[in-house]
This record gives structure tokens, C-alpha cells and sequence, in this order.
């Protein structure tokens, strides 16, 4: 079960070690009670994102998060999930106990709150909680009056006013209001560093010789400035492309590499070809995205699980594209099964259908490579990502050795490409793979984090491995 941090370790002492002094990020939490229309509004602001399609059939994401882009700016959206009613009969301190319980995860990151209450059901008392309880936290708020759906409703917006807080009639269901309210919304939101504009994010097009990478990135350029041609080994080395994605202060700045196509080690029979497959690896790990490219005619082969395994190994967010599409008869879902069978351990990577030769999906695939991107940069908060946790170890009990069960304190990101997450606990020597598998499949499942490669780090009192200690908290 997860225990409180102050129980074992000092927090302060982590969040020093760590460097854990930064202000809030562009974290924008919904909040409110079920059936006012929070998911609504959520879906609203976050339904602009391209559908995702795995390899692997059924794979649902319940996630919690999203990255919303409204007009030249980028944030994350979270959804906080339903404040459920609470006992009247308790006391006033069991009430606001079960209120913060509620909000005090969207609170701990976000630098704006939405609070969605219903113009039908109009003011409620668990409204006011919420309204108070957030108030005094200082974090901007803005009251989304939901179900507004035409201009006579507006009028009974007036009771909201008594919270003090500015309101907004809107309609998630007719798109109504939205905009008045983002655009105030997003004003709040506080300017941070764009990294990539002097540290461009790395996209390698990496794959068996003669799968069409050099005409894909053709295609995507618009441009012949790399050769195409049907003799397998063309590119002998990694072409450096810069392009950018997105407007304003927030658009992503990415340098595209293109890379020789990396053959079976036994069928590499000279110098020159052994050295290209040497910097194409090189690509490989030097990326923070990888696009593994894959022919539709040809179907996935071993080599392609080798190249697979390699970006897994690596630690690269990745997208599998299948390539020469216009030229396969088969349909897309009998192709997902076939990657799903060769790679198994693929089944969070997202995969684009395309033709490089008819520009088919050549778009979605720039659009994927941007929303792969948001996943390997995505900041996770630390209130929702212990939450998530939380409830792991409620559904699945954490595993026991020597009649010890593993304890799980307090968890926290700590480091992008790959996304690093820090777990403190009792004993890390406790933590068995499949416990490990199972907390990164619910992160997933959580946050969504297509074709970003998780890191788990379980530390614990004891020296661990890297020798790194944490010091129990001292107590008075």
C-alpha cells in the first residue's frame, strides 16, 4: 500500500536533492461535480488531437491528461475526475477533508483552475466548498457555467456571482463560450522556457534498406534535397533537416534525420556499408523520436524486430510507419496484428498507415510525430501522479518478500526522453518486474504517453545501487 511520505522521509530533503524548486508549468485542472459537464468541456478542449492507432487491438487509455493547444499556445489540460457528494451530517472538518482529497492533486501543479458547476441544478453547496476551499489557495480561477446552451440561460448565471469568482456561461455540448473563457484562461498561464528552440528535438527515419525512408522525407518536405532511388543503399550517410511545427513562442523546433537503411549484420560485406550502419545506430541513440519505417508489400520481418528492439533498448519515443500503402491490398486491421505478433513489446507505439509515393496520411504522420513529441516532454504532476499510484496499489497490492510488503511513499518525475519516474520506498529490493510492468501500464493508461518510453526508478532508505541514499526525516 502507498504510505505518507512524512511517515519514512523527509519531502523537503527530496524535493531539494532533486532540484525540485521550479514554479508552475502550463497546467491547466478541471474541476467540479460529476454531471455538470466537466468531461464534456474536457473533450471540448482536447478533441482538436489525432485519433491514435496501436498495433496491438483493444488497447484503451483512461488517461487523466492531455496537451491542448489554443491558438499559438500550448498547455496541459488535466481532468481531475468527479468531486463526489459528501455526508451533510458530518462535520465541517470531514467536508473539507473529502474536498481537498478531491482537488489538492489538480492544485499542487496547475497554474490555472477551471470549476465547472450547472446552470440547470444552479448553485449547490458543494459548490461553495469548492469555490472556497480553491479561492484561498491563490491559484487564478474561472467558473465555467456549463449547459448554458442559448442566451436566456445566461440570466441564471447571476447566483455564481456570490463566490466572487469570475464566471463564464458556455455549452459544451454547442461549443458556446469556450472561446471567451479559454481566452482568458490562457492569459493566466505563465511563460516558460521553449528548450527547443536552441535544442531542437531530434527525429531519426531509421529502417531496412529500400523501405522508401529518403522518399518519405521527401514527401514531408516538399523537397528533393535528398537522393531517391530504388537501389537499396543510396543514403550511405545521416542528412540533418531542420523544420518546425506549431506557431508562436510554443511551436516545436525539430531537426529530421535521415539515415542509411541498417541491414542484417551478415549481409553487411564491406566497409562502407558497416560504417553507415554504425551512424545509423548512432542516429538511433542520439534521437528523441524515432520513426521506424516499415514495407507494406514486404510485410514486418525479423530485421524489423531487431531495429524494433534496438529504439526500445535505447529508450526512444518512437512511431512505427507503414510505408508503401497505396500499393497493399490488405486491410489496416489485419496488418496491426502482424506487428502486433512480431513485436509484442510495441503495443504502446502508435502506427500511421501511409504512402510517401501518393502523400496518403503524410500529414497525420507529421501530426503524430509532434503529438509523440508532447508525450516524451510531458510533465506529469506530481499531486495526479501519486494519485495514480495511490490507486494502483489499491487495485493490485505491491509484492511482499520475507513477509515485508513493498511500500510505496511518495512518486515523482524527475527527467524527460525518457520519461524518469522516482519512486520512493521501503525496500527496492522488493519491487518485482512484473509489479514494475503493471505500475508503467496504468502511468499509461493514465496519462496516455503513446510511443514514450517510461522509466521507473525504485528508491529506497537503503543504499541502492547508484549509491544513491535518502535520508529518513528527523524527527523532533
Amino acid at each position: 500500500m502507498m504510505k505518507n511520505i512524512e511517515e519514512e522521509f523527509d519531502v523537503e530533503v527530496i524535493k531539494a536533492e532533486l532540484g525540485d524548486d521550479a514554479g508552475k508549468g502550463r497546467v491547466v485542472a478541471i474541476v467540479g461535480r460529476p454531471n455538470v459537464g466537466k468531461s464534456a468541456i474536457f473533450n471540448r478542449l482536447a478533441g482538436k488531437r489525432i485519433s491514435i492507432v496501436h498495433a496491438e487491438r483493444g488497447v484503451t487509455r483512461d488517461r487523466v491528461m492531455r496537451e491542448v493547444e489554443w491558438g499559438d499556445n500550448k498547455f496541459e489540460l488535466i481532468d481531475t475526475g468527479g468531486i463526489c457528494s459528501v455526508d451533510r451530517e458530518t462535520t465541517k472538518n470531514r467536508i473539507e477533508a473529502g474536498i481537498h482529497a478531491q482537488v489538492d492533486a489538480a492544485m499542487e501543479d496547475a497554474a490555472v483552475i477551471i470549476l465547472v458547476v450547472d446552470v440547470e441544478t444552479g448553485v449547490v453547496p458543494l459548490d461553495e466548498e469548492v469555490a472556497a476551499f480553491m479561492r484561498r489557495s491563490g491559484i487564478p480561477i474561472f467558473i465555467a457555467v456549463n449547459k448554458c446552451d442559448n442566451a436566456e440561460r445566461d440570466e441564471n448565471c447571476d447566483d455564481f456571482r456570490r463566490f466572487g469568482i469570475s464566471i463564464f456561461p458556455v455549452s459544451a455540448l454547442h461549443n458556446r463560450g469556450i472561446a471567451e473563457l479559454m481566452e482568458q484562461v490562457v492569459k493566466e498561464l505563465p511563460d516558460v522556457e521553449n528548450v527547443t528552440i536552441e535544442n531542437p528535438l531530434k527525429v531519426a527515419i531509421v529502417g531496412r534498406p529500400n523501405v522508401g525512408k529518403s522518399s518519405y522525407i521527401n514527401r514531408l518536405l516538399r523537397s528533393d534535397r535528398v537522393i531517391v532511388s530504388d537501389i537499396a543503399g543510396t543514403t550511405r550517410d545521416s542528412i540533418d533537416i531542420p523544420f518546425m511545427l506549431g506557431h508562436g513562442k510554443q511551436a516545436r523546433h525539430y531537426l529530421l534525420m535521415d539515415t542509411a537503411g541498417i541491414r542484417r549484420i551478415g549481409k553487411i560485406d564491406n566497409s562502407v556499408e558497416r560504417f553507415s550502419r554504425f551512424r545509423a545506430e548512432k542516429s538511433i541513440r542520439n534521437a528523441d523520436i524515432v520513426v521506424l519505417v516499415l514495407d507494406a508489400v514486404q510485410r514486418p520481418t525479423a530485421q524489423d524486430k531487431k531495429i524494433a528492439a534496438m529504439i526500445l533498448e535505447a529508450g526512444k519515443g518512437c512511431m512505427i510507419l507503414v510505408n508503401k500503402w497505396d500499393l497493399e491490398e490488405e486491410t489496416q486491421r489485419k496488418y496491426g496484428p502482424e506487428i502486433q505478433r512480431l513485436m509484442p513489446f510495441m503495443g504502446h507505439i502508435p502506427v500511421v498507415f501511409a504512402s510517401a509515393l501518393s502523400g496518403y496520411n503524410i500529414k497525420k504522420s507529421v501530426e503524430m510525430i509532434d503529438y509523440i513529441s508532447s508525450q516524451t516532454q510531458a510533465d506529469l504532476p506530481t499531486g495526479v501522479l501519486n494519485r495514480t499510484i495511490e490507486e494502483a496499489c489499491e487495485r493490485v497490492h505491491p509484492p511482499t518478500k520475507q513477509g515485508r510488503s513493498l511500500n510505496i511513499y511518495y512518486a515523482t518525475q524527475v527527467g524527460k526522453t525518457p520519461l524518469r519516474i522516482r519512486l520512493f520506498v521501503n525496500n527496492s529490493k522488493i519491487v518485482t518486474m512484473e509489479y514494475r510492468r503493471y505500475l508503467t501500464r496504468i502511468l499509461r493508461e493514465k496519462f496516455g504517453l503513446e510511443g514514450a518510453p517510461v522509466q521507473l526508478q525504485f528508491r529506497s532508505k537503503i543504499k541502492d545501487a547508484d549509491n544513491m541514499t535518502v535520508r529518513k526525516k528527523a524527527k523532533s
